[in-house]
């Protein structure tokens, strides 16, 4: 280490995920204590309080980016696995349990409305720092098809009994275009692709900080244990089933790790506006939103900061047993080995 140097980077890099948890934590920690330090305005604020969308856009274009058309029958297949075993079970037993016992129903304080908004969607950017450093490139091209999760169309769909089944195809499109415009390129240039590479953990880092911005830690005091268990909840009955479902369907030659399953049980830092937004089409779910989003902002940071603890547990538990494929490098070893893992 040089005079003067601190090993920032590598004491992040020990952490799992850590090159997007510490960043989100940081976040979290001034909103919480210092909420106007990001307002001064001008670029200060633009990038560290309002640029997570945008730079999760470059992350997505980036990943878009690193889906060559040959390789991108089995990253779409993963892809439709993961997506299908995150939205299907969470969403629709959520769902048949608002209406058994209607909308006011509660299950250990966790509202039935805060559950459907938190378990069927997911993180993009964690799911791809957490798949570059333990899975494979298909793995990190699956997140395509899992941005398809991101943001209530699927939870309006499965809302349609409550006269919520709009599923808004412009926005949805308007989602993917940037993954599906670098994808384009980056098979057009082979240079292209080069280039853009670096931009996806570059990106991590730097939306991670404007979107823990978005949070505060009163927001658990607020939530209180339910938010936290209703977090715990999305974490482990999302994560261990979308694990088993791709280790079940995906062919052992075509994975590095089954591991990399679980790294899709969380819940998307959008989903906050989620509540909002489907009370915005049915008010019969307005006087619910509030503390759905109080749960729902819990969630998103309780499986923040967990997902890469189980995705790393369940990657060492198959190591251990010798149930790692070697032959298939991980995605941040790929084309550029001088890259530092996330």
């Amino acid at each position: 280490m040089k005079l003067g140097q601190v090993p920032i980077f590598d004491t992040v890099n020990k952490i799992p995920g850590g090159i997007m948890v510490v960043p989100l934590f940081l976040g979290c920690l001034t909103n919480t204590f210092f909420p106007e330090a990001l307002n001064i305005g001008g670029f200060t604020t633009h990038l560290f309080r309002n640029g997570a969308m945008p730079l999760i856009a470059v992350l997505f274009f980036c990943s878009g980016a690193q889906i060559q058309f040959k390789t991108a029958g089995m990253a779409a297949y993963k892809g439709v696995v993961l997506c299908a075993a995150k939205v299907i079970p969470g969403t629709l037993l959520a769902v048949l349990f608002v209406r058994t016992l209607g909308p006011q129903a509660t299950l250990f304080g966790i509202t039935g409305f805060a559950l459907i908004c938190s378990i069927g969607n997911s993180n993009g950017g964690l799911y791809t720092a957490l798949a570059s450093k333990y899975g494979d490139k298909e793995d990190v091209g699956a997140v395509a098809v899992i941005s398809s999760n991101d943001g209530p169309f699927f939870e309006m769909a499965f809302m349609g009994v409550a006269g919520a089944a709009i599923i808004p195809g412009q926005a949805l499109f308007a989602t993917i275009f940037p993954i599906l415009l670098g994808m384009l390129l980056g098979n057009l240039d082979d240079k292209i692709r080069a280039f853009l590479k670096p931009g996806m953990m570059i990106a991590i880092a730097m939306f991670s900080f404007p979107l823990g911005a978005g949070l505060s830690f009163r927001t658990l005091v607020t939530a209180g244990i339910s938010g936290a268990l209703l977090g715990v909840v999305v974490l482990l009955f999302s994560g261990l089933i979308s694990f088993f479902a791709y280790k079940a369907l995906v062919p052992k030659s075509k994975r590095r790790t089954a591991a990399v399953g679980a790294a899709i049980g969380t819940t998307a830092g959008n989903a906050v506006a989620s509540p909002a937004a489907i009370a915005a089409i049915d008010p019969a779910w307005l006087p619910f939103a509030p503390e759905a989003t109080a749960q729902v902002a819990c969630a998103v940071l309780i499986t923040a900061l967990l997902c890469p603890f189980l995705v790393d547990f369940l990657y060492k538990w198959e190591e251990k047993r010798g149930l790692i494929n070697t032959s298939i490098p991980p995605a941040a070893a790929i084309g550029a080995a001088e890259e530092p893992a996330v």
